[in-house]
């Protein structure tokens, strides 16, 4: 099932029989590690049998365990997974907070870097995707996490670019599930990709609850 979710190319996602366009935010939303991990193989094995780029964060299971598990469900996927070229796999703390701060802003900058790069010999496309529990740690300047996410929406549309946000609803307060909500176009739950009803334009969010943060 095929929905357009931008004027980009199309894409297979890799979850279910979906497909969409490139330039897309999902929020990938999950009760149990089974749910998480056929978010996470499916998606990233539709990647690499398409010489995408990978960048994936795990944080509720180690590195090692994911590659066990990835191989298991894809072994043609071998020798991509060990090839920087196609997969980049970072911890939570050099990808989040590497000077110890999160912050939105580095976010912005260490993002923009990452895709010029991939860039430079020609037009790359990216599959990001990162595992959210990190962020119920005493990370110093985690509460500007969803003003991230937020501004996520200014930096993705218009690139090869999809990132998928994966968010342990049993980990999580409902109140931050629903600013999940409001940050994020696009849901995953139950292996059905929807349309959010709840999205709001990063503007209006970042006004009423992180102006400091409001694009300039």
């Amino acid at each position: 099932m095929h929905i357009k979710t931008s004027d980009q190319e199309k894409l297979e996602l890799g979850i279910g029989n979906y497909s969409c366009n490139w330039g897309i935010h999902i929020a990938g939303l999950y009760e149990t590690e089974q749910e998480r991990d056929e978010i996470i193989n499916g998606y990233l094995k539709e990647g690499a049998m398409a010489d995408d780029m990978q960048l994936y964060c795990p944080a509720e299971q180690s590195e090692a365990e994911f590659r066990t598990k990835f191989v298991h469900h894809c072994p043609a996927c071998e020798t991509k997974l060990n090839d920087s070229e196609y997969f980049s796999i970072s911890s939570v703390k050099d990808l989040y907070y590497p000077d110890g701060v999160f912050s939105p802003i580095a976010m912005d900058e260490g993002l923009d870097r990452f895709y010029a790069e991939s860039q430079m010999n020609g037009k790359r496309n990216i599959r990001a995707t990162a595992e959210m529990v990190w962020a119920l740690e005493a990370v110093p300047g985690v509460e500007h996490l969803m003003a991230y996410e937020a501004r996520l929406n200014y930096f993705i549309p218009d690139k090869p670019w999809i990132s998928i946000c994966l968010y342990n609803t049993t980990k999580f307060s409902g109140s931050t599930i629903m600013n999940v909500l409001k940050t994020h176009p696009y849901v995953i739950n139950g292996g059905i990709l929807t349309q959010n009803p709840f999205y709001e334009d990063p503007a209006k969010w970042l006004a009423e609850h992180a102006p400091q943060f409001l694009k300039k």
